[in-house]
């Protein structure tokens, strides 16, 4: 299929779909017939594109049934508005409507059925921001949550990337995750623990996939003040496709051993 013909709205091409089964446009689809079914904007290279497709061994019968094959999926598509949310944190201003990311997110977790990814750049006063989370993980013994986080090597510290991780751990436990709850596995990129300025690298990307369905990407660190003082901005997507790309994304990097798991989060 040509890309002009699918630039055309449903309704053009059920034209060209009458058009072709009337017998008011035939091969070879000269820019003037066409012209008097659309827009002459686009009558030249839908002109071009018929004719391709006619040059291909299609009739026009076969044409006009594609088109309105075309046609049908286009109207099927729901709108951008009922797949993605734009949700801002920030102040409030006249002609802006704000939704805290913080409620977002909690909406999200309490949704969870079978697995939560979590990936984050930083993390603090985690034990607020997650605790609807922990709390689910509770009565849903069988969600299982997988958490990518950034773990940072402070400036001058040579400690062995063992030990930095050993503190990570500890700190994540006892002061980042709700007491008394269960633990996600937690995995971290091993790079970001290199002293070499040239070779380390960050985890900076900020998304939550729940259930393979819901997504929400957005540029809020997991903190207090990111979800709900600091000015942000994220997309709630429904879509089976862009959570699997994700999910993928970041599995793949788990099991081919790019990523590490913080296996010392256990007491």
């Amino acid at each position: 299929m040509q890309e002009p013909l699918l630039a055309l709205a449903p309704s053009d091409l059920r034209a060209l779909v009458s058009a072709l089964r009337t017998g008011r446009l035939c091969p070879p689809y000269p820019p003037a017939s066409v012209q008097r079914t659309l827009n002459g904007a686009i009558a030249a290279e839908v002109s071009s594109a018929l004719l391709e497709l006619a040059s291909s061994g299609m009739p026009a019968v076969a044409i006009a049934r594609t088109l309105e094959l075309l046609a049908a999926a286009c109207e099927s598509r729901p709108s951008i508005e009922d797949v993605i949310d734009l949700v801002t944190t920030g102040p409030e201003v006249r002609g802006v409507t704000n939704r805290d990311t913080s409620v977002v997110v909690r909406a999200l977790f309490h949704k969870a059925e079978e697995s939560v990814l979590v990936a984050g750049y930083a993390v603090y006063q985690g034990q607020r921001v997650f605790q609807a989370l922990a709390d689910w993980m509770l009565e849903r013994s069988n969600l299982k949550v997988r958490m990518f986080l950034d773990i940072q090597r402070k400036q001058g510290d040579t400690s062995a990337d063992s030990e930095v991780v050993a503190r990570f751990a500890h700190r994540f436990r006892t002061a980042q995750w709700p007491a008394g709850r269960p633990l996600p596995e937690v995995y971290y990129d091993p790079r970001s623990l290199s002293t070499d300025s040239k070779a380390s690298a960050a985890l900076h990307a900020k998304c939550i996939v729940v259930d393979g369905f819901e997504v929400f990407v957005s540029s809020a660190n997991f903190t207090e003040a990111a979800h709900e003082r600091n000015i942000e901005v994220g997309l709630r997507m429904h879509s089976p496709v862009v959570a699997e790309r994700i999910t993928r994304v970041f599995e793949s990097l788990a099991t081919s051993g790019y990523f590490g798991r913080v296996v010392q989060l256990n007491p």
